[in-house]
């Protein structure tokens, strides 16, 4: 048994799952949630489902989304298993910046930090890419070649990022309120010259607009952007990458929501038709 479980509950006729293991990727436990909708039950043993991971933002735990994301019953109509890990790598032993919201723990920036002492835990690519899900499929019903990845602000930049290098393992991509362009704005450039280093060509991988401008692609990617959300201007930039996406010849879905902000409530409010959108992607 890959994981320890912490918690189970009965919700929309699936289960939620909250589960921690120990990750070789970051050196330490690991705490994630995993939604398994009824259908896993309903077709018997050797059912597998299509996958959706979701990446959560700055500060966040798995906790958050969980909680407040209002996911379960889209999950449950679409028949579709949702993965939310963590952020970032915790523990006691685990360097952080205590006194920052936006960098060390809860900050991790879904990228393979490369610069001491961050380089030993610092490995969120390495877990959501390559780890985590090979224990996920060993233990959970899902499907390997139907996956999708979605997020919200620092997991919106990560869904993007590691969709458009994974583009034949993700059906789709969608995000709520991504950073688009990290390595322009202040939470990236502050969070990337730490983690990787002065060097701005080694940032390009971990940024959704550099990755389409050197080639990358993707036929199926949904942003949602609140026009109320404080941080659009400063740190956002959603119009970077409709620039970026015209210039490649992409034609992504980047919708505007009038009135809305960065929260949670912003995100349950529109989960389920995310959810819908992925299903019709995945099959």
């Amino acid at each position: 048994m890959n994981f320890e479980y912490l918690s189970q509950n009965k919700a929309h006729g699936g289960t939620q799952f909250v589960c921690s293991h120990a990750s070789a990727s970051t050196g330490t436990d690991m705490t994630l949630s995993v939604y398994v909708p009824p259908q896993a039950a309903e077709l018997g043993d050797g059912a597998k489902l299509p996958v959706l991971w979701y990446l959560s933002g700055l500060t966040c735990t798995h906790e958050n989304v969980t909680e407040k994301g209002e996911y379960r019953a889209a999950c449950a109509e679409h028949g579709i298993v949702f993965v939310a890990p963590d952020t970032s790598p915790r523990g006691a032993d685990v360097p952080d910046a205590q006194d920052e919201y936006d960098f060390g723990k809860g900050a991790g920036m879904y990228v393979d930090a490369t610069q001491e002492p961050w380089s030993r835990h610092y490995r969120m690519r390495s877990y959501i890419e390559d780890e985590l899900p090979g224990l996920i499929a060993a233990e959970f019903p899902i499907d390997l070649s139907r996956q999708s990845i979605t997020g919200h602000s620092m997991g919106g930049h990560g869904a993007l990022t590691i969709g458009l290098r994974n583009p034949s393992r993700f059906r789709a991509i969608s995000a709520f309120s991504p950073i688009c362009a990290p390595s322009r704005v202040p939470w990236g450039e502050k969070s990337f010259t730490r983690y990787l280093g002065e060097d701005r060509d080694a940032w390009a991988e971990y940024d959704a607009v550099a990755l389409i401008e050197n080639g990358a692609r993707h036929d199926h990617i949904l942003v949602y952007q609140g026009t109320a959300d404080q941080f659009l201007e400063d740190q956002l930039k959603p119009g970077l990458l409709s620039l970026a996406c015209a210039k490649a010849g992409m034609q992504p879905e980047i919708r505007m929501q009038e009135g809305y902000d960065h929260s949670y409530y912003f995100i349950s409010t529109f989960m389920a038709e995310h959810v819908a959108w992925h299903a019709a992607r995945l099959g």
